[in-house]
C-alpha cells in the first residue's frame, strides 16, 4: 500500500506493523516521524542517495558548520583529509593529556575535601572545563591555553545564539545592530582571528620542523597538506583556512559538549545506583592499580564501556535526528514528495519498551554485556550519534 502525502496535508497518522508513522507541518515544511528501525537504517545509511541533512539556520551556520553538516563530495574530501588524525595509533599518544587534565580535576577535588573526604560542588560547570582543557590540549598542543579562550568565546556565542533561537521570530531581526547581535559577530570576528593565527603559526612550525605532530591541528594540516600536494593540479584540493577554522570549531565545541553531558549523566546515574559504582571502581583498579590509563587497558574495561553506553542510551547527546528529502522515494509504505523532512527521535527510539523491554526505562548497563548488536538484536535502534560505521567523526549537531 503506497499513501502519497499531499501539500494541503494537516495531519495524518498511519499505523502499520504496529508502528505509528505521524505527520505534521512546521512552519511551512511538512515532517515525517520515523521509528522503525529498518527505515531508519535505511535513512541514516542513505543508500537510496536521497536523504539530506537539514540547511542550517543563518545563525547557527555562524556559529559553525564544518564536517557534519556536509554533504556528498565536499563531506567526502574533508572526511578523507580529517579521518588520519584520528587513527588509533595517533590518538594513543594523546592519552597524557587527557590523563593531565584528569589528574589536575581530581587533584583540585582532593584539596576541597574535608578531612573526612566529602565536599559539595556543582559538577557541571567542572566537567565543562575539564573537556574544554583536554580537547585544548589534544587539538591545540602547546597553545592549548589559547584554545581554552576559544572555547570560552564559542560557550558564549552559543548561549546568545539560543536566545535568539528562543526568542519570537522576526524576519530580519538578525541584521539589526541590537547588542546580542553585536555581541555574536563580535565574537565570530575574534574566533577567526585566533584561530587563524594559531593556523597559521602551526604551519610555519611544521614547514620547519619545530612543532610537534601530536596534535590534532598538526594532523590535520599535514594531513590537508598533503592533499593539496597529491591534487595540486584540482582549484578545489585540500581545505582553504576557512575550511579549516570550521573544522576546529565543530570539532572544540561538539565534542566538548557531548563529553562533559556523558560524564555529568553518568555521575548522576552511578550515584544513584552504588552498586555499580563500586563494580566500575574495582575493574578500573584491577586492570591500572595505581598507574597511568594507557589505551590497552582502558579497552580491557568492559563495565565500564557497559556503563557508557547505557547513560548514552538514556540520556542520548542528540535527541532528534533531522534528514531532508531532496527528490520523489519511496519508503516503506509510503511515497514522499521532495520537501519533506524525516524526523528520528533518538530519545523515543532509546526508550522504546518494544524495542529494549519493559526495562526500557531502567539503568540497566548489563543489557550490554555481549555488545551493541546483542542488545539491539541488529536493529537500528541505538545511534546516539548517529548510525553508519565511522560515523562518530563530526557526530554532531546532526
Amino acid at each position: 500500500m503506497n499513501v502519497q502525502i499531499s501539500d494541503n496535508l494537516v495531519l495524518f497518522c498511519y499505523l502499520t506493523n504496529l508502528q505509528l508513522i505521524s505527520f505534521f507541518w512546521v512552519g511551512t515544511s511538512p515532517r515525517v516521524t520515523i521509528v522503525e528501525p529498518n527505515l531508519i537504517r535505511d535513512i541514516l545509511s542513505n543508500k537510496l542517495g536521497h536523504f539530506e541533512k537539514p540547511k542550517l539556520n543563518p545563525l547557527v551556520k555562524l556559529f559553525t558548520t564544518g564536517l557534519a553538516n556536509y554533504e556528498g563530495e565536499q563531506w567526502a574530501k574533508h572526511r578523507r583529509i580529517i579521518n588520519p588524525a584520528f587513527h588509533q595509533g595517533k590518538l594513543k599518544r594523546m592519552l597524557p593529556a587527557f590523563h593531565t587534565s584528569c589528574h589536575e580535576l581530581v587533584s583540585r577535588w582532593e584539596e576541597l575535601a574535608t578531612p573526612e573526604g566529602s565536599c559539595e560542588l556543582d559538577v557541571w560547570p567542572e566537567f565543562q572545563n575539564l573537556t574544554g582543557d583536554a580537547i585544548s590540549r589534544t587539538a591545540f598542543g602547546s597553545n592549548y591555553e589559547e584554545g581554552k579562550r576559544i572555547f570560552q568565546l564559542q560557550n558564549e556565542q552559543a548561549k546568545l545564539i539560543l536566545q535568539h533561537l528562543q526568542s519570537i521570530y522576526i524576519p530580519g531581526v538578525r541584521f539589526l545592530p541590537t547588542t546580542r547581535n553585536n555581541r555574536i559577530k563580535e565574537i565570530e570576528r575574534e574566533l577567526q582571528t585566533l584561530l587563524r593565527y594559531i593556523i597559521n603559526k602551526r604551519e610555519e612550525a611544521l614547514k620547519l620542523g619545530e612543532a610537534s605532530k601530536d596534535d590534532l591541528l598538526s594532523l590535520l594540516i599535514e594531513s590537508n597538506q598533503s592533499e593539496i600536494q597529491e591534487h595540486g593540479n584540482i582549484s578545489n584540493a585540500g581545505m582553504s583556512i576557512e575550511e579549516v577554522i570550521e573544522e576546529c570549531k565543530l570539532f572544540y565545541f561538539a565534542e566538548q559538549e557531548t563529553t562533559s553531558n556523558l560524564l555529568v549523566w553518568t555521575m548522576i546515574v552511578l550515584s544513584k545506583h552504588v552498586d555499580w559504582q563500586m563494580r566500575a571502581r574495582e575493574e578500573v583498579l584491577q586492570v591500572f592499580d595505581n598507574n597511568k590509563p594507557n589505551h590497552d587497558g582502558l579497552n580491557h574495561l568492559k563495565i565500564v564501556t557497559m556503563i557508557f553506553y547505557e547513560v548514552l542510551r538514556l540520556y542520548p547527546p542528540a535527541f532528534l535526528l533531522l534528514r531532508s528529502i531532496y527528490k520523489k522515494v519511496k519508503l516503506g509504505h509510503f511515497t514522499l514528495p521532495p520537501g519533506v523532512q524525516l524526523a528520528l527521535p533518538t530519545i523515543l527510539i532509546h526508550h522504546d519498551r518494544g524495542l529494549w523491554g519493559e526495562d526500557a526505562e531502567e539503568f540497566r548497563p548489563e543489557r550490554f554485556s555481549e555488545g551493541i548488536s546483542n542488545a539491539t538484536k541488529n536493529q537500528v535502534s541505538f545511534f546516539p550519534f548517529g548510525w553508519v560505521p565511522g560515523y562518530a567523526l563530526g557526530r554532531t549537531l546532526p
